[in-house]
């Protein structure tokens, strides 16, 4: 010990470690050699993580390579570690080594560490629990940190993204049917089209986020397979054959998730597929929140020279010169998250494909980009359903008086007078200023019944209400 520091060793040398610190030499070495981005692998990863050293703690217990000393002061720190008690022993930077072994080492030597301090009262790094020998036990960081890369993104995405988008889904539906009497005017090219119910347009994005969900929820399956067992490039090599099976069955029990083995090692360690295929659910379900929030910013539009048709809640100030301004600061946020994950969905793209041979070595990006997209657009789909669905006011007058002014009502007339004709009867209207309804009936070409009946924007919504 000398002064704040304290002398570590690995095979390279002796390394000066703080003395507080819990990690040892391989850790350190790794903080001084990436200083890069000030960028941390995020909770639900580190949770992860310590899970995983915890099963394998318990696994190597059960199947006799571990004595019951050890094993428990492995499973305490690793809980510890998974409960969040020592975060700010994971200094390292994303931008690492391919593989993070790094982090893995890190992990080891803050669960053998603490372990240690468990065991004699002394922060030691290897006597009695070694970071490699114990923790690490029957593992390799080859297929630890996919294994937590898989586990961390599918807890996630269960417990946080899923039930955030049912919300956001049942938001629409309960709008869908509350405004299902309203007609407005459609729009196609942002001009003018057919009469739509407001409801129906939610009814859209309510499907676009049901389709969402099944998406991911069929990608699933794949990310709940675990590396965990393949060791160094799959094989298996200094473990034993029934270690990953029951890491899987551990982690399945302690998380309630249905976590398996691997089918196929080398595919587990080699690619990151699943996690690639994920994020591509991920980019469509940000395609559909951009398309919804798009949506809701230009109906808010106004409040004078807008399309007028809603005015979403007033949550803050909209200009630091411009008083009474208030915009739509919801719709804009979500729109900024959606181009965030079509980004991450990117570096994962890039992080799978440029796997090499037995083993993907772009793992920590692609880790931390799965898990902040999984983060924001749960966030984001949450706030947009109850701070800028939820609450908003419609103005219903101004729709109706638009609908009815609506010259392309006279598609409608197709079918009765012909296109040449009807397309007649819209271009008078838009000249004059007046309905379809007036210059058809002026026209000769319908009786004021027969116009009223054919050209009912409501019954043009839903052709089954036609007689």
């Amino acid at each position: 010990m000398s002064g704040e520091f304290r002398i570590e060793r690995d095979s390279l040398g002796e390394v000066r470690v703080p003395a507080n610190a819990l990690w040892g030499a391989q850790t350190q070495r790794a903080i001084e050699n990436f200083p890069i981005s000030g960028l941390r692998f995020p909770r639900p990863f580190l949770r992860a993580l310590g899970f995983i050293k915890y099963a394998a703690a318990r696994v190597n217990l059960d199947l006799g390579l571990l004595d019951e000393e050890r094993a428990k002061a492995i499973m305490q720190a690793a809980q510890e570690v998974a409960d969040g008690k020592w975060d700010d022993q994971f200094p390292l930077d994303i931008f690492q080594t391919g593989s993070g072994t790094s982090t893995n080492m890190n992990a080891n030597e803050v669960i053998a560490t603490r372990a240690n301090e468990i065991l004699t009262g002394v922060r030691r790094t290897k006597d009695p629990v070694h970071p490699n020998d114990h923790v690490n036990l029957g593992q390799s960081s080859n297929d630890v940190i996919p294994t937590a890369i898989h586990v961390s993104a599918y807890v996630e995405t269960a417990e946080h993204l899923l039930p955030a988008l049912e919300h956001l889904r049942s938001v629409l539906e309960t709008q869908s049917r509350a405004w299902d009497h309203l007609v407005k005017t459609g729009r196609t090219h942002l001009m003018d089209a057919m009469p739509v119910r407001l409801g129906q347009e939610f009814s859209g994005w309510a499907r676009q986020i049901e389709l969402g969900i099944e998406r991911i929820n069929a990608a699933l399956p794949r990310v709940a397979e675990l590396a965990i067992g393949g060791t160094a490039v799959g094989t298996g090599v200094n473990t034993h054959p029934e270690f990953g099976q029951r890491m899987a069955m551990t982690l399945r029990q302690l998380l309630g998730h249905p976590f398996v083995e691997a089918k196929n090692h080398f595919e587990a360690q080699a690619a990151q597929d699943a996690i690639v295929e994920l994020s591509g659910q991920l980019k469509v379900v940000a395609a559909s929140l951009m398309k919804i929030a798009n949506d809701v910013r230009w109906m808010n539009s106004g409040p004078i020279a807008g399309l007028q048709e809603i005015r979403l809640p007033a949550l803050q100030p909209g200009s630091s010169i411009m008083p009474g301004k208030v915009n739509p600061v919801i719709p804009e946020a979500v729109r900024m998250v959606a181009a965030q994950v079509f980004a991450c969905d990117a570096a994962i793209t890039w992080g799978g494909a440029l796997g090499d041979f037995e083993l993907n070595v772009m793992l920590p990006v692609i880790a931390y980009n799965i898990l902040l997209a999984i983060k924001i657009l749960g966030n984001a789909a949450r706030v947009l359903a109850d701070k800028a669905l939820t609450g908003f006011m419609v103005n219903e007058a101004h729709i109706t008086e638009l609908v009815g002014r609506n010259p392309i009502l006279g598609t409608a007339l197709n079918p009765i007078i012909g296109y040449d004709k009807a397309a007649e009867v819209v271009k008078k209207a838009l000249a004059e200023g007046r309905t379809v309804k007036e210059v058809v009936v002026e026209m000769g070409l319908l009786s004021p019944e027969e116009a009223e009946e054919i050209l009912d924007p409501r019954k043009l919504t839903e052709p089954g209400l036609r007689k």
